[in-house]
């Protein structure tokens, strides 16, 4: 059956349903058809995903968009940058490294790009209110949102300072509510925009050594999932939500961590150059959600489905309880 035939099926089965309200038929017999019809939406959207994976996907148009990405002055965040402004976005970036972040702008300047860049602690909800608030005023409203920036302490939660745990979740987390608060409501009313949060494959599966940062990320997971699902109930359907979840990127972050069979089931380690593009990707294919590489989609999937013991004993034969023993991290820098 094509999904035109699908599409034609459903249009049907919604009729009978409001001929049958309507008319008072009897409730079982309309209850019925509405559970028939239910099926046949759940079945369309099933065949229409599979078909994404096997036809190539629609891509949007990104020429000027207004795009602003934090922790942009190095890592995934500055390479996004950079291909955004190819895409002929206009960049608005933020980070607290200055000098990285100055650097950036001198790069998307030389290829011929607008960037605007600010300094910006987005752990300070005042400062991020106030900076983008000089955004709106200096170079316009924002159409694409990406919530980049992101630390890690990479120790276990009782070697964690308070400072620690709050720093790490206020960037990480927090944060995302307050750049969301800034820029969405221009996105509803324009009913047109997206938000991209960069989480990770932490934000599914939790990791032995670095609980502050899967907390973090499972609550950056958990954000952009009831967010999308808040703004299509309110029947906005013109803002987009993609929820990236990539596994260990080589940027230096989470140096030093080695898992026993990485690409095995996702948690192979991803060059910064093939992350960027990929989530470019998403962002033109209005893809919700993003995991890297593929057999972190299958590892997210396995441990809702086998019982927790044994989701246990597989995630310890692949070296996820010792894994983040031998972190280093990116020392002396500035976390992305």
């Amino acid at each position: 059956m094509s999904l035109t035939a699908i599409l034609y099926a459903l249009v049907a089965f919604q009729g009978i349903i409001l001929f049958l309200h309507f008319t008072g038929k009897g409730f079982i017999i309309s209850l019925a058809f509405e559970f028939s019809f239910l099926c046949l939406r759940v079945f369309y959207h099933i065949a229409r995903s599979g078909m994404k994976w096997i036809l190539p996907r629609p891509r949007k148009n990104l020429q000027g968009e207004l795009a602003l990405i934090t922790g942009a002055a190095s890592g995934i965040g500055r390479l996004m940058s950079l291909r955004l402004a190819e895409k002929g976005c206009k960049l608005v970036i933020w980070d607290l490294n200055a000098e990285g972040l100055e650097a950036v702008a001198k790069e998307i300047r030389a290829t011929g790009g607008i960037v605007y860049s600010y300094k910006c602690n987005v752990r300070d909800r005042n400062e991020v209110q106030e900076t983008a608030k000089r955004v709106r005023d200096e170079v316009g409203h924002v159409s694409l949102l990406v919530n980049n920036a992101g630390i890690v302490t990479g120790r276990q939660l009782m070697d964690c300072s308070d400072k620690d745990i709050i720093a790490t979740l206020d960037v990480n987390a927090v944060s995302h509510f307050w750049t969301i608060r800034e820029f969405l409501p221009k996105m509803l009313e324009c009913n047109h925009g997206h938000i991209v949060s960069i989480a990770s494959i932490a934000g599914l599966t939790g990791v032995v050594g670095a609980v502050d940062y899967c907390a973090s990320k499972f609550a950056a997971v958990g954000l952009m999932e009831s967010l999308r699902r808040e703004v299509f109930t309110s029947g906005v359907n013109g803002v987009q939500f993609t929820t990236v979840c990539p596994s260990l990127i080589t940027t230096g972050m989470f140096e030093g961590v080695k898992f026993r069979f990485p690409s095995l089931v996702g948690f192979g380690s991803l060059t910064p150059e093939y992350a960027a593009a990929k989530i470019i990707d998403a962002i033109e294919t209005n893809q919700t959600i993003l995991a890297m590489p593929r057999g972190a989609y299958f590892s997210a999937a396995v441990q809702h489905i086998l019982p927790t013991d044994a989701t246990d004993l597989l995630l310890k034969f692949l070296g996820a309880d010792v894994a983040m023993n031998t972190f280093i991290g990116r020392k002396g820098k500035t976390p992305e």
